[in-house]
């Protein structure tokens, strides 16, 4: 027992490797960040492609449902290193050394499969007769998908999204496999020239610090989404 509380809870190589850990965990945040704003755009611009109406968006609903199956069905994994393997081979201006792009549009390539979906499922809960209202004041396809559907639609859905970010949050560990210098890798710098996993534990404990109040609100907007139904139905 006390060599494992060494190993993994040693107060000095807690402090030793918390300025180490907190260089690689800002380079985690960043890519989170960067890659949250490509998802939130992105997936959006999706879920609308699908619900277009009409044979002529034929294609375009093909080509994001296959898409989304396909992104939806790989693992972050393997997304990961396809994109690698196109960097190291130079196409449309990515290279080996561009990690920090290269892991964020794996994660994009991901994440917007997901939210898709999310975004699509918001906007199919709004009940068609309000788009049919808005249609009889005069307002055009776009319009009411605008002004009456996409505000209601994303109400909706604010807590899945938060839900998937936490996901995305924790899947920046995954990046240190292509060579990014961020926690996990600094984590197993610190351990390899230590011998000591301390620095693993402090990686976990700067990933918890962020998830649990990201959990914590996203519990807050599902109680005052409910407590605004209870009370429109009476």
């Amino acid at each position: 027992m006390g060599q494992f509380l060494h190993t993994f809870f040693s107060p000095l190589d807690f402090l030793r490797a918390t300025p180490q850990i907190w260089n690689g965990f800002q380079v985690n945040l960043e890519v989170m960040v960067v890659a949250e704003a490509f998802v939130l755009v992105l997936a959006l611009l999706l879920a609308i492609v699908r619900g277009l109406p009409g044979r002529a968006a034929a294609p375009l609903r093909g080509a994001a449902i296959l898409y989304t199956d396909i992104f939806r069905g790989t693992p972050l994994v393997l997304v990961l290193y396809i994109v690698l393997g196109f960097a190291t081979l130079n196409y449309v201006g990515l290279s080996a050394e561009t990690l920090f792009t290269n892991a964020v549009i794996a994660l994009t390539l991901v994440y917007t499969a997901y939210v898709t979906e999310v975004y699509r499922a918001g906007i199919e809960s709004v009940h068609p007769s309000q788009r049919m209202a808005a249609r009889s004041l005069g307002l055009s396809y776009w319009q009411s998908l605008r002004y009456v559907v996409l505000p209601q639609a994303i109400r909706r859905v604010v807590p899945p999204l938060l839900n998937d970010f936490i996901g995305l949050q924790k899947d920046t560990a995954l990046i240190s496999i292509i060579g990014v210098t961020e926690s996990v890798t600094q984590a197993n710098i610190y351990s390899s020239n230590y011998f000591n996993y301390a620095g693993h534990t402090v990686a976990a404990v700067f990933f918890i610090f962020l998830t649990i109040p990201l959990a914590r609100f996203t519990d807050h907007i599902i109680r005052q989404r409910e407590r605004r139904e209870r009370a429109q139905a009476f």
